[in-house]
């Protein structure tokens, strides 16, 4: 039976449907974004340390895979069914790839990560509570825990963007959106900038650079 009050939480419902749903599918697009940042790159390129902090193209995408079935998962008591590196490892195991470990069992991880991910998406409602214990407020939402995912996601593709960009020049924001490599305008193009930031050192009396 219809009444007053549930006709007054009807457009709060609409409201939450719809912030799942779009925090869901703005998730999945910088997941597929992530992988495809491996694309084309030999397996010595998606695993060698290209910062001085060892980030890495492959191991980006199982620190997510790890840590999206932890914050999706375990934090709402629905834990993975397979081990996971402990989040305090000191070695960071997670950001990292061993030699055994293959770009396709990565991968295949990262994929089981999101149905994992996924059911506990569609199944729990957007206020869901969980509990995350190395957290200062450890008592949280499911709707928080999709912001923090998604951001940590995004971040990762946008490391994983410059990186990529650093190994091979090709840029984009998903398959089939790549730009076509110009080398001679990219180098005008940095060249300008270039002048541009000397300009400014200069007017600002900074020393000289040596180049």
């Amino acid at each position: 039976m219809t009444t007053k009050l549930s006709l007054l939480w009807q457009p709060f419902r609409m409201i939450d449907g719809f912030a799942k749903a779009y925090l869901h599918e703005e998730l999945q697009w910088a997941r597929e974004a992530l992988v495809w940042k491996l694309n084309g790159l030999s397996e010595y390129d998606i695993r060698r340390p290209l910062t001085a902090t060892g980030t890495n193209l492959l191991g980006l995408v199982k620190h997510m895979a790890t840590w999206e079935v932890r914050y999706l998962g375990e934090i709402f008591n629905r834990p993975f069914p397979e081990p996971l590196p402990r989040w305090q490892d000191s070695d960071g195991s997670d950001l990292w790839v061993t030699e055994p470990e293959s770009r396709e069992q990565i991968v295949d991880f990262y994929r089981r990560a999101w149905e994992h991910a996924d059911a506990t998406i569609n199944e729990l409602p957007i206020d869901a509570p969980g509990h995350v214990p190395w957290w200062p407020r450890p008592h949280v939402k499911l709707f928080g825990i999709m912001v923090h995912v998604l951001n940590d996601t995004t971040r990762h593709a946008g490391h994983a963007d410059i990186l990529r960009e650093q190994l091979d020049g090709q840029t984009g924001v998903a398959a089939g959106q790549h730009e076509q490599i110009d080398a001679v305008a990219r180098e005008a193009h940095c060249a300008k900038i270039e002048e541009a930031a000397r300009a400014a050192s200069r007017q600002r009396g900074e020393p000289p650079l040596v180049d």
